[in-house]
């Protein structure tokens, strides 16, 4: 099993911490992490990829052990997250590369694909929303509301999402046995959260997200352009992202990979092992045809 390195990188004056592992020369896969996590969600799956692959997990600014700027000197939104990104693998000489994306992954991660196409061999996405479908209303309704209108009246309901119970909200609603997702992840998260000045970074990109939804026609363009080959890994009980939004991805991605798995938003801690081989089979076609252009044909699963 590959060692996992935990290293930082000065990126446009901030340091950027990020987990490596895996043969430098390998194929690279870049996993791009969530609200309101880091690559810590990573944590079990490098080593299960890194005998293949040049894995690379950073921690975007504001999240985990990356640099934190207050948001009266820095303008946190997904574009400003993902130059950060670009910098980061720019600096690493990574040009070619999957992408996997989970939750604000996916915005980061559909910005990075439309700016360099040709830099992007594969997608996948778990529980990262690429269309209109998938949004489930009782979730996002507080989150539009403050985009649209931020403010006394607005700020409350979102604010709500950085508590300890929101947070473990996410991590356990979907899962059959609450039982395999360790405290640790939560608590990791909201010690990270309750850092001074945290709660107005997250209240900047609550504001911001509302920005992700116009690059959807040019996400989907691309998925159908490109021919990238896609892979949707999706836990069926997200009530933050449903199925029909993995689903839709095989509107547009040609011969796309979908599967449904018994879990909710944060499905690597209760199915790491369902996800992992779905993930590696995946990587182990696509990857191996890249030089010749050819397409696996591939399983939709409802």
């Amino acid at each position: 099993m590959s060692s996992v390195h935990h290293r930082t990188a000065t990126v446009g004056g901030h340091e950027i911490f990020y987990r490596e592992a895996g043969p430098a020369d390998a194929p690279a896969i870049v996993l791009l992490h969530g609200f309101p996590t880091s690559s810590f969600m990573f944590r079990d799956l490098i080593p299960l990829l890194s005998d293949k692959y040049h894995v690379i997990a950073p921690d975007h600014l504001g999240f985990g052990h990356s640099d934190a700027p207050r948001a009266d000197a820095f303008t946190y939104t997904f574009d400003a997250l993902a130059d950060l990104t670009a910098g980061l693998l720019d600096g690493l000489g990574v040009d070619r590369y999957a992408l996997y994306v989970q939750d604000y992954g996916a915005p980061i991660g559909w910005r990075l694909a439309l700016r360099n196409p040709e830099h992007v061999t594969a997608v996948v996405t778990q529980n990262g929303n690429g269309y209109e479908e998938g949004f489930v209303e009782s979730f996002w309704k507080d989150v539009w509301a403050y985009g649209d209108a931020p403010g006394p009246d607005t700020e409350p309901a979102v604010r709500a999402a950085l508590s300890v119970d929101a947070v473990r909200w996410q991590y356990l609603h979907g899962v059959s046995d609450p039982s395999l997702v360790s405290p640790d992840t939560w608590e990791h998260d909201v010690a990270l959260l309750s850092r001074e000045g945290n709660d107005r970074i997250q209240l900047a990109l609550f504001r911001d997200y509302r920005s992700n939804r116009p690059l959807y026609p040019r996400l989907h363009a691309y998925l159908r352009d490109s021919g990238v080959p896609v892979l949707a890994v999706w836990g069926r009980n997200d009530e933050i992202f449903a199925p029909a939004g993995a689903r839709a991805f095989a509107r547009d991605a040609e011969d796309a990979e979908v599967h449904l798995i018994d879990g909710g938003h944060f499905l690597l801690e209760s199915r790491l092992d369902v996800v992992a081989g779905y993930l590696r089979g995946f990587l182990g076609r696509v990857l191996g045809q890249e030089t010749t252009g050819g397409r696996p044909r591939a399983l939709t699963a409802g």
